[in-house]
């Protein structure tokens, strides 16, 4: 039977059969809860809803956030390190995962669970033991996500720069593992980016960003304009409405934002040319000089002073480095005669990585800081799907390997050793 490969990201889950090209499904790993006593509130008429119940008086909604439910609020199952931490919002993604969408029997298939590089040992078991006990799936891998990006790219050796979600990871991989002592992390992500986008609408632009379930459309005689009412929703949760503001707030972080060439600075970037952007209320703004200036601040935190946002910045901006610091500190705590193949083979993935000129201005600054005689070299898929997915991809290629057949933990192994067995397994 073919084996399920899962990847649960800080932004996404990513999930589907080894041996594919792309996952099958793929969906917010941010999950929606009621409790007990306002489930009916969120019962949708005839609808087919992941309501998983938990048994902790919470029921969890997967996969469910386009309706909108009175005080529904939002959990993530990650805490602010991107540790996997509140394990009810982890089964019920899995259960949603496996059976609904996948729609397998999961004691039939192997499951390839990615994990966050720096896991720690308990969070590895506790990870093996839920599925184990609660899936009894023959045989389960946990591979840790660098590992995976490598493969993707056909490389046993590189130094993966991640861009996710909630942070940034960068790791160095060596023959196929990944090197603890080289792991640094940093919470600037594509979601800070998205926080900074939406203050500055917000208290900047003085332009309210409506969420889509505030308003309502009405199309006028002629055809072309709108006629925009308010709908009153006084009892959504503050975090759902969050969610829905910065779904938009990302929209336009993908669709206008891009990078210069070269370290930016006001004085040269000031005749920049606006764009202008619709909001769906059918507001329209004009973005300038900074859908320069904020994607910028992968560069540059120190920016977010020149925003004029205070004590309302993000903290994830305010006490991170910049992505080019962060490689060049983490290859210099690898060994020497390691670095010049961690210069040469730097590989860039993950949804936060897709800004235009991103990759060229990676490059470039690595290469101005790198030792003279060594050649700096960033590779990134120039397919965006491949770039998003790659961890996934990886989980895909190693899965359906015949080498990989015999690395598997299975679960005769588990029932005789126990979870601690997974250190030794999957190193």
């Amino acid at each position: 039977m073919s084996a399920i490969v899962v990847d649960l990201g800080s932004s996404t889950v990513k999930a589907g059969y080894a041996g594919e090209d792309t996952p099958k499904a793929v969906f917010p790993s941010t999950v929606g809860w009621l409790a007990k006593d306002q489930e009916s509130a969120g019962k949708k008429d005839g609808g087919d809803v992941e309501m998983k119940d938990a048994g902790d008086g919470k029921t969890y909604f997967v996969n469910d956030m386009s309706y909108r439910r009175d005080h529904m609020e939002l959990a993530s199952p990650f805490n602010d390190e991107g540790l996997l931490e509140d394990w009810d919002v982890v089964e019920a993604i899995w259960a949603h995962t496996l059976r609904k969408r996948l729609v397998v029997e999961p004691n039939e298939h192997p499951i390839l669970m990615g994990e966050p590089v720096h896991t720690t040992r308990e969070g590895r078991e506790k990870m093996v033991e839920l599925l184990f006990e609660k899936h009894n799936p023959p045989a389960v891998f946990l591979a840790k996500n660098p590992v995976l990006t490598s493969f993707a790219s056909g490389r046993a050796t590189s130094m993966v720069i991640d861009c996710g979600g909630s942070g940034t990871t960068v790791a160095a991989v060596h023959d196929g593992y990944a090197l603890q002592k080289a792991v640094t992390r940093s919470p600037l992500g594509g979601d800070a980016i998205t926080d900074v986008i939406l203050k500055h609408l917000e208290k900047k632009k003085k332009t309210p960003v409506k969420p889509r379930y505030e308003f309502k459309r009405t199309a006028r005689a002629d055809g072309e304009t709108f006629d925009v009412t308010d709908v009153k929703c006084p009892d959504v949760a503050a975090s759902y409405r969050l969610f829905k503001q910065r779904e938009i707030a990302a929209d336009l972080k993908e669709t206008v934002c891009r990078l210069s060439d070269s370290a930016y600075s006001d004085a040269e970037n000031q005749n920049m040319p606006s764009m202008q952007y619709e909001l769906p209320d059918g507001n329209v703004i004009d973005v300038g000089v900074e859908r320069y200036k904020i994607p910028e601040l992968l560069f540059q935190p120190d920016l977010i002073n020149g925003f004029g946002l205070g004590a309302d910045a993000p903290s994830a901006v305010k006490d991170a480095k910049g992505l080019s610091q962060l490689v060049l500190d983490n290859i210099n705590r690898c060994d020497v005669d390691v670095r010049k193949d961690l210069f040469g083979g730097m590989l860039l993935a993950g949804g936060g990585s897709l800004f235009p000129q991103l990759r060229e201005r990676l490059e470039a600054e690595l290469h101005d800081a790198a030792p003279t005689n060594v050649r700096v070299k960033v590779t990134a898929s120039q397919n965006a799907v491949e770039r998003k997915f790659a961890t996934w991809i990886g989980g895909s290629i190693l899965a359906s390997l015949g080498s990989f057949q015999q690395m598997w933990m299975s679960k005769q192994e588990y029932e005789e050793h126990g979870a601690n067995l997974v250190h030794r397994k999957c190193p």
